[in-house]
């Protein structure tokens, strides 16, 4: 009894002495930081029209809802057709272009900025990118504070970051944490290698900078994980380089148009790298090649596990991605892949992704042709053949408040026929759209878990 208390009195001192030689180092201060950069962050406050399915769950009681649905008819002039949100935004130039996300204007019929003297600004949204969320307002004027932007390459885990943002509508709110994890992909997408936080965020915090300690841009806060709504310790930032180049993209022409390189990727697991011969789990595996891809003209096989990028090392999927994702239509790339135990190395062209509606734009943009709010990919010879149809398009996502969405075509559905036209491909299916008029119905005939059925979709 005496050696045991013996021991646990020694485990202790051994313990309280490594406690005190391990002790956290004094928080970073962030005051003068704040004090320089502030001026630049805006709160933005946004007027949105409500949805049918919003008006029925804060006018019906469930009850009526649980036994009539969407059937329940509500008189216009007993509803308020409008609500308030808001957000945050930064200057990134002197004459009033500014960053937030998507989901702080999606739908806004009015957005003003309320800038740190607390004077209040009409903004235009430039553009806006569902996928990426991020979105570009400008502001009349000039001489407006900029903010810098740093090197999200050089950003490392543990380092310090700060935020400033509105939460719950707190203006100006600063909080503070470190980088918890790079290159992190959200629930399947693939748009964005998200920065991985501990800072406190909370809604209206969306769209605001986060900082590193020389006070340069590095993100632009997005999301958070919880169960609750509120801040649960994990929290996700855009990388600013992601949101400078789809920002310029849609200061120069309205929209953000992507590469496309036609193949699917999974990472590889320990048991895949020795079956590989592979030292350690590394590169990015194709599972399937889309035909008539860049891919497929470039000689990728399903198979093949992608190790370089432009002769940068891939050690996950999340990595190439993002380098797909940041390259442009009709630029050539070199992989470096590895087939047979050899390695060898493969050009390939990457193309414009088969997306009818890449951004949510300005009116003259958008006058060029409808937006469905779809992404598309074809078919593979494999999935023709399951379906028994030749041609067709895999309907990957529908965008909330769309054309697509309102007519209730569901991500999976196989489109095979727009009106009288039958759907080969990607590429004809945006040609097809392009040539519909706002206002009338089309006639859209899918395939559904193996069923045919024609739709109604009224083109907005």
């Amino acid at each position: 009894m005496k050696n045991r208390n013996l021991k646990k009195g020694l485990y202790a001192a051994v313990f309280t002495m490594a406690t005190v030689q391990t002790q956290a180092a004094p928080p970073v201060d962030f005051s003068n930081l704040v004090e320089q950069v502030s001026p630049a962050v805006v709160s933005v406050n946004v007027v949105k029209k409500m949805s049918q399915e919003e008006l029925l769950q804060q006018q019906v009681p469930e009850i009526l809802r649980r036994f009539f649905g969407n059937q329940v008819i509500i008189p216009q002039q007993q509803i308020p057709q409008e609500k308030t949100g808001y957000g945050s935004a930064f200057f990134i130039s002197k004459d009033g272009y500014l960053l937030t996300n998507h989901h702080v204007v999606e739908d806004a019929s009015k957005v003003t900025i309320v800038l740190n003297d607390r004077r209040e600004l009409d903004a235009t949204v430039v553009g806006s990118d569902e996928r990426t969320d991020v979105a570009l307002l400008k502001v009349q004027g000039s001489s407006y504070p900029e903010l810098r932007t740093g090197n999200v390459d050089q950003l490392r885990v543990g380092e310090p970051v700060l935020a400033i943002g509105s939460p719950f509508g707190f203006d100006y709110s600063a909080s503070a944490g470190i980088v918890s994890a790079k290159m992190r992909n959200m629930m399947g997408e693939t748009s964005v290698p998200f920065i991985q936080t501990d800072v406190a965020l909370n809604p209206g915090n969306s769209g605001g900078p986060l900082f590193n300690q020389r006070g340069e841009v590095v993100g632009v806060n997005s999301r958070i994980f919880s169960g609750t709504g509120g801040y649960m310790g994990l929290s996700f930032s855009i990388p600013i380089d992601v949101a400078m180049d789809v920002a310029d993209q849609l200061k120069r022409n309205g929209k953000v148009t992507r590469s496309y390189l036609g193949v699917s990727l999974q990472d590889i697991d320990r048991n895949l790298a020795e079956s590989y011969k592979l030292s350690k789990p590394e590169g990015s595996l194709i599972t399937q090649v889309a035909p008539n891809s860049p891919a497929a003209r470039a000689g990728l096989r399903a198979g093949d596990v992608i190790l370089k990028y432009n002769g940068t090392p891939i050690s996950r999927t999340s990595e190439l991605l993002n380098y797909l994702n940041r390259s442009v239509p009709n630029q050539s790339i070199q992989l470096e892949v590895l087939r047979d135990d050899k390695r060898r190395n493969i050009t390939a062209t990457v193309s414009t992704a088969p997306d009818d509606t890449p951004a949510k734009n300005n009116p003259e943009t958008a006058a060029k042709g409808p937006v469905l709010g779809v992404s598309i990919r074809d078919l593979t010879v494999a999935e023709q053949r399951q379906l028994d149809i030749k041609g067709g398009v895999l309907i990957q996502e529908v965008r909330r408040g769309g054309s697509a969405a309102q007519a209730r075509i569901m991500p999976g559905d196989v489109v095979v026929q727009l009106n009288n036209t039958p759907i080969q491909n990607a590429n004809q299916f945006v040609e097809t759209v392009s040539t519909l008029k706002q206002g009338t119905i089309a006639r859209v005939v899918i395939i559904r878990q193996g069923q045919r059925a024609i739709i109604g979709m009224r083109i907005q």
